[in-house]
């Protein structure tokens, strides 16, 4: 059997007990379209997209300790319901284990020189002003932080990938102000000056997937591991450890051949979901979503159950700012515990132990056939 038991639940019930589900409410009545600023031009309306809830899901992380009860809106049936269902073998099982390891976020700014001589003396510019750089970032946010900067030089021009701490949020937007604001001060003071300059080379990933994503973070890199006993994969998952194993080697085989970044079955699927519900820039599933999955049966004398683990090194998401604040989303953060500053770690934690749900569940139905029913029954008028 797994050793998670020191997962507790958030509000003291046991997972088995009947919880009353929370409730979204409508937007009021006196709702001021002008507080849209910032999110929306031209505002013709809303687009309404249905919510359901997943859980209770334990976890068991650096930051989201309990049994969460995870919206996800979306409008493909048998989603929500698979993901439930990953969600109960996961609880019964002692909860998810679950860790935030690294957070940043890059802007990548393109400087184009005479010469290499020029592009080599403007690196070592760089290198020699990177202090005054991490100071002059508090003049433009009062959350940014400059990590580091790494140049990469291909002849006459020069990328600088300025990794950032952006806080609770997301940050894509704070780092392009932070990034403008210091190449200008960069192409002002340099020895010498670019014939030329963008604010972003197209190398940052930003709602990209690339194969980058693995050896840089961006966003959060988080991962998640479960050992589901045996019986409860028979049971809830209607499945054996072994069978989960062979299918994940066969579509692992199938990815690489298939050129695929990650090994996943479908990140996202439940991100998008997660996102659009908790006011998520949505176009970020697109680098948020590569990720590895590994399926082990554990030794006999262990019991021969099923260790599993998930793996998001681009889990790019903020709990204050952009659509956290809309009405409705900001309830569903509510939800979770992760409305507003100091939270944005419990939250991306909670989204990678609900990814981890989502693959158990669709990969059992994959590999004993039942996918295809479950969205004739779910999926279908």
């Amino acid at each position: 059997m797994t050793n998670n038991s020191s997962v507790t639940p958030a509000n003291g019930q046991s997972p088995n007990e009947p919880k009353p589900w929370p409730k979204i409410e409508p937007l009021p009545q006196d709702f001021d379209p002008d507080s849209l600023k910032g999110n929306i031009e031209n505002y013709i309306g809303m687009t309404q997209v249905p919510t359901g809830i997943m859980g209770p899901l334990a976890i068991g992380g650096k930051y989201a300790n309990g049994n969460f009860m995870i919206p996800m809106a979306t409008t493909e049936g048998a989603l929500v319901a698979s993901y439930n269902r990953g969600a109960k073998a996961c609880t019964l099982s002692g909860g998810v284990q679950v860790v935030c390891m690294e957070e940043k976020v890059q802007r990548c700014p393109l400087y184009r020189f005479q010469s290499l001589k020029e592009a080599l003396e403007f690196v070592a510019f760089i290198e020699s002003q990177t202090p005054v750089l991490k100071q002059k970032v508090s003049e433009v946010s009062r959350f940014a932080k400059l990590l580091e900067i790494i140049p990469t030089v291909e002849g006459n021009q020069v990328t600088l990938s300025f990794e950032y701490f952006t806080g609770d949020a997301a940050g894509q937007n704070m780092v392009t102000i932070s990034t403008q604001h210091l190449s200008e001060w960069i192409t002002a003071n340099a020895p010498v000056s670019p014939v030329f300059w963008y604010i972003e080379n197209n190398m940052s990933g930003d709602k990209k997937a690339v194969s980058n994503a693995f050896f840089r973070t961006r966003g959060k890199r988080v991962s998640a591991e479960i050992t589901v006993p045996r019986e409860i994969v028979a049971k809830i998952l209607k499945s054996t450890p072994e069978a989960l194993e062979r299918y994940y080697e066969n579509a692992t085989l199938s990815a690489i051949q298939s050129g695929a970044i990650g090994i996943n079955g479908h990140y996202a699927n439940g991100l998008a979901a997660i996102f659009m519900a908790c006011g998520q820039d949505v176009a970020c599933v697109a680098e948020a979503a590569i990720g590895i999955n590994r399926f082990e049966v554990t030794p006999q004398k262990v019991g021969g159950d099923l260790y599993f683990s998930v793996t998001l090194p681009n889990l790019i998401v903020g709990t204050v700012g952009g659509g956290t604040r809309l009405f409705t989303q900001a309830q569903c953060l509510e939800m979770i515990g992760c409305n507003g500053t100091g939270t944005a770690n419990k939250f991306a934690e909670i989204c990678a132990a609900a990814v981890l749900a989502g693959e158990l569940s669709i990969i059992a139905a994959l590999a004993e056939g039942h996918f295809t029913q479950a969205h004739k029954i779910l999926g279908r008028r």
